[in-house]
């Protein structure tokens, strides 16, 4: 079996395994709703990096079982756009596409306004992220056919199901003495120190990077 980092096995497959967006993904989470229903709209996701905005994404367009494009407004061009409707239509999209653009808010008006008509007639179903205030940094006829959703910052106590997940998987890989994790300190510091080597590298010296999730644990526990 070809290897895996250990980051990309524990990368949720479910919405139930998204860590933290409970708002929106919890059981009567709209979006949860929405996904669930299948008729999904274009869609616009704002929030910190590291949120699981693209996670959702993958997950969507699973459930959907229509092809995810993905680009980066960053690097991207209307080309880019062009190339992709190219497949639309053809026993590649039959059904249409979604596009996932991240940081859109780097897009200008006129490669934004080049979206609308594609999602006007449904060959396009955009999803879009960005870590600006979406009603400043989208267009306004793009915002207009979106729903916008707000993804939190993750807390510490969110973090910790993936954390099991992780310390789960190295036990698999490693063996039992992997499973020996008594309470949550434990669980932070056996994942890390089983994921440095896994990563195929040194722990910063004089750092411990569990602290700062521990520091999370004890305030919200306090």
């Amino acid at each position: 079996m070809a290897y895996r980092p250990l980051a990309d096995e524990i990368r949720p497959t479910s919405l139930d395994e998204v860590v933290g967006q409970r708002h929106i993904l919890g059981k009567d989470g709209l979006l949860r709703r929405i996904v669930e229903g299948g008729n999904v709209p274009n869609l616009i996701f704002y929030g910190p990096s590291g949120t699981g905005k693209t996670t959702v994404a993958n997950i969507i367009a699973q459930k959907t079982n229509r092809p995810l494009h993905r680009l980066n407004a960053t690097t991207a061009s209307i080309s880019d756009i062009k190339d992709i409707m190219a497949d639309i239509g053809t026993l590649l999209a039959p059904e249409g596409v979604l596009l996932y653009l991240d940081e859109i808010q780097y897009f200008n008006k006129k490669q934004q306004q080049s979206l609308l008509e594609f999602m006007e007639d449904g060959r396009i179903t955009l999803i879009a992220s960005t870590t600006e205030n979406p009603f400043f940094a989208v267009f306004g006829a793009v915002l207009s056919r979106a729903s916008v959703f707000e993804f939190k910052q993750i807390t510490a106590q969110d973090v910790l199901p993936a954390i099991d997940r992780g310390v789960a998987i190295m036990g698999q890989r490693l063996g039992a003495e992997v499973q020996r994790v008594f309470d949550q300190e434990a669980r932070c510091t056996d994942l890390y120190a089983l994921a440095y080597p896994d990563l195929g590298q040194a722990a910063p010296e004089g750092e411990y990077a569990a602290a700062p999730v521990m520091a999370g644990l004890k305030k919200g526990s306090a």
